[in-house]
């Protein structure tokens, strides 16, 4: 106990049992990416879902390439997202260390930030490792 009576708190952990640290867990989620642009939306009530099925980023524990499906199912406001723009930004993945989740949920953010959609989700389906598949999903509004 310390002198004003309350117990003291071991350090957090730097580094897992696995090897993973903080540098890991926030790899990628502040790199420079490509801006999205968007278009003026003409019309109200309609979804759009858009595949991608070409996502690669590199693990940042292992330097290894990851592979996976993008799919975003958005409800446009005022803005949709340009195709063209969207494929260059997912295009740019491919040199970032990010893991699966960061990557899921920082495509969201841009998203948002770009075309202020009434709803969005975004799905990351990656390609199987170690025997598991991961699937991500993040929303938005949350």
């Amino acid at each position: 106990m310390t002198a004003k009576g309350s117990k003291k708190r071991k350090p957090a952990r730097a580094t897992t049992k696995l090897g993973y640290n903080e540098r890991h867990a926030k790899s990628g989620i502040s790199a420079p990416l490509p801006d999205i642009e968007t278009f003026p939306n003409q019309y109200k009530g309609y979804e759009i879902t858009i595949v991608i099925p070409e996502y690669t980023a590199i693990c940042p524990k292992t330097n290894l390439p990851d592979f996976g499906t993008i799919t975003l199912h958005y409800k446009p406001d005022k803005h949709c997202l340009e195709l063209k723009a969207l494929k260059t930004y997912i295009h740019a993945y491919r040199n970032v260390g990010i893991f699966y989740e960061n990557a899921v949920n920082r495509i969201l953010q841009d998203i948002v930030r770009a075309c202020r959609p009434i709803k969005a989700t975004v799905t990351g389906e990656f390609a199987a490792r170690g025997g598991l598949r991961s699937v991500i999903e993040a929303k938005y509004p949350a």
